[in-house]
């Protein structure tokens, strides 16, 4: 199954979803959540909440919260298998020792606090980064990776909020 379907699938039933960016911009592909998140913005469904996490995304926890979410995506680099940009849709369950980030708080732990805070469906998208050392900017391989999963994403959303009569609005 594609990233497309299994997100799709993850999305069924959803009325509110808040996407987290997680990522540290000074580890240059590590910063990847962030920059998908910004890639999404202007592009979702109102019932979207976009947050730009940091490194530090348990930081933005009560935002999370007071959003109501049905559903809670963060987005990671992730030492999944694979090539450099490819992406994998995860539960957070399957994050227990697998490398995820630069982050303090591990990711399970966090959609745990998640779950329990606001009852809603967690998932991380993680992207297998080339390059997380010193430095700013990102892997020419993670540039295009964002720009195919905004895009995908973008579609995945906007069918699934149309279904429910709540799609992106129209100028």
């Amino acid at each position: 199954m594609g990233i497309r379907s299994e997100l799709a699938r993850w999305l069924s039933g959803a009325r509110k979803l808040v996407i987290m960016g997680v990522g540290n911009p000074m580890r240059r592909d590590d910063a990847l959540g962030l920059e998908l998140v910004r890639a999404l913005r202007g592009r979702v469904p109102d019932q979207v909440v976009l947050l730009e996490c940091g490194p530090v995304p348990e930081n933005f926890l009560g935002h999370a919260i007071r959003a109501g979410p049905t559903h809670v995506l963060m987005v990671d680099a992730a030492l999944i298998g694979g090539k450099p940009g490819q992406a994998r849709l995860i539960g957070p369950e399957e994050a227990k020792g697998m490398t995820i980030s630069t982050h303090k708080l591990p990711p399970r732990l966090l959609a745990d606090l998640i779950r329990r805070s606001t009852r809603a469906k967690v998932a991380i998208l993680a992207v297998r980064p080339a390059d997380v050392g010193l430095g700013e900017g990102l892997s020419p391989e993670v540039q295009e990776a964002i720009a195919r999963l905004a895009d995908l994403i973008s579609e995945v959303l906007e069918d699934v909020f149309s279904r429910s009569g709540r799609g992106v609005p129209r100028a």
